[in-house]
C-alpha cells in the first residue's frame, strides 16, 4: 500500500489494538497445545498486525514484512515443520513421534510438548508469511519474483 487510510481515529485505534493482537497471537502459539488454537490461528493473528499496519500507516508502517522476505519466511516455516517431523523418523520413530527425539528430559511429556511447540512455531511462521504474501499479491504491493 502506497497511501495510508490514516486519520487520527484510525491511527489511535491502531496503536491500541495491534499490540494486543500481536501479544494474543503469541499467547495462542505458546498455549496452542493445551487450549483451542495453535499454529494456524497464531499465524493469522500475527499477519493481521502486519496487514493492519500497512493499511493504516501506508508506505512505512511500524510492523512490516516485505514480499520477498515473507516468501523466505514461508519456506523457513515449512522447513521447521518438515525438519522436526523427519528428524523423528531418522531416530527410529514415525513421522512426528516426539518420543524419539535424542534430547534427554526427565519426563516424556516434556519431550512431547517441546516437539509440539516446534511444529506450531513452524506452522505459525508459514501461515503468517503466506497471508502477508497473499495480501501483497492482491494489492500489488511488491514484486514477488
Amino acid at each position: 500500500m502506497h497511501r495510508s487510510f490514516g486519520s487520527i481515529i484510525l491511527d489511535t485505534s491502531f496503536r491500541v489494538l495491534v499490540p494486543f493482537t500481536l501479544v494474543y497471537g503469541i499467547y495462542v502459539l505458546v498455549h496452542g497445545e493445551y487450549s483451542p488454537g495453535g499454529g494456524f490461528q497464531a499465524g493469522a493473528l500475527l499477519a493481521v498486525g502486519v496487514v493492519l499496519a500497512r493499511l493504516v500507516q501506508g508506505r512505512e508502517p511500524i510492523f512490516n514484512i516485505k514480499g520477498t522476505t515473507a516468501l523466505i519466511l514461508a519456506g523457513i516455516g515449512t522447513f521447521i515443520y518438515g525438519a522436526i517431523g523427519f528428524s523423528t523418523m531418522i531416530f527410529g520413530g514415525k513421522f512426528l513421534e516426539y518420543g524419539r527425539f535424542p534430547i534427554d528430559l526427565h519426563d516424556p511429556a516434556e519431550l512431547h510438548a517441546l516437539g509440539m511447540l516446534g511444529i506450531e512455531i513452524g506452522v505459525t511462521i508459514c501461515v503468517m508469511a503466506t497471508i502477508i504474501t497473499i495480501f501483497d499479491a492482491l494489492t500489488g504491493g511488491e514484486d514477488l519474483l
